[in-house]
């Protein structure tokens, strides 16, 4: 029991990532008030979760807008992007609800916009994440973003669980949990991909070899 107690034991250690999310989603929350921010934000967000997965946290605050400043060009894209196409899907889920009759035209109107919405978050999960592990192109990142999430399919839709329980427990039992909020789901969404973002690195560095 003393051991589990020790500044380096584990119940620590895991209190310690959980107050650094804290701090994490304090940051991402202040540094997203632009709004046009809000995926640099989110890119240094992920950078330091994956850091503190990885048990390579040092100095949380200075990561953080290290990201913040480094990959604030495309990573500020992205997020207008991936604003603008949640918009679109908005406004159409909105009009398409409205519009709604029980023909096949709308019933394949309403299939093609489930998967749209489907494809669109599994890129919300993952291309923040490969921003802040990987260097690529913004075409890229959208492409290696829903084959991932489509390849490691379980591990996607356990992500895209830890947000809607995180917003349900929020929402009904316990509204002060929001200072955990976006911080804490990405840090554990984090130790969940660290093994396949180890993989693509590995995979990555066999393929540089293999071409020189």
């Amino acid at each position: 029991m003393r051991n589990l107690l020790n500044y380096d034991g584990p119940v620590l250690r895991f209190l310690n990532k959980i107050v650094y999310s804290a701090w994490l989603n304090i940051l991402w929350f202040i540094c997203c008030l632009p709004i046009f921010t809000i995926g640099a934000s989110t890119t240094a967000l992920c950078y330091c979760c994956q850091k503190i997965a990885r048990e390579e946290e040092g100095y949380i605050t200075k990561s953080f807008f290290h990201s913040f400043k480094n990959d604030f060009k495309k990573s500020t894209i992205l997020g207008l992007i991936m604003t603008v196409l949640g918009i679109v899907l908005s406004v159409d889920a909105y009009a398409l609800f409205h519009l709604w009759s029980s023909n096949a035209f709308w019933t394949l109107l309403s299939a093609i916009l489930i998967l749209a919405w489907i494809a669109y978050i599994i890129v919300l999960l993952w291309i923040f994440q490969l921003n802040a592990r990987f260097e690529n192109t913004i075409v890229n990142m959208f492409k290696n973003s829903i084959m991932l999430g489509m390849r490691f399919l379980f591990c996607t839709v356990t992500m895209a669980g830890v947000y809607v329980i995180m917003g349900w427990v929020i929402y009904y039992f316990c509204t002060p949990l929001i200072v955990l909020g976006v911080g804490t789901c990405a840090l554990f969404n984090a130790m969940l991909m660290t093994n396949i973002l180890i993989q693509c690195e590995n995979q990555g560095d066999t393929d540089e070899d293999s071409m020189a």
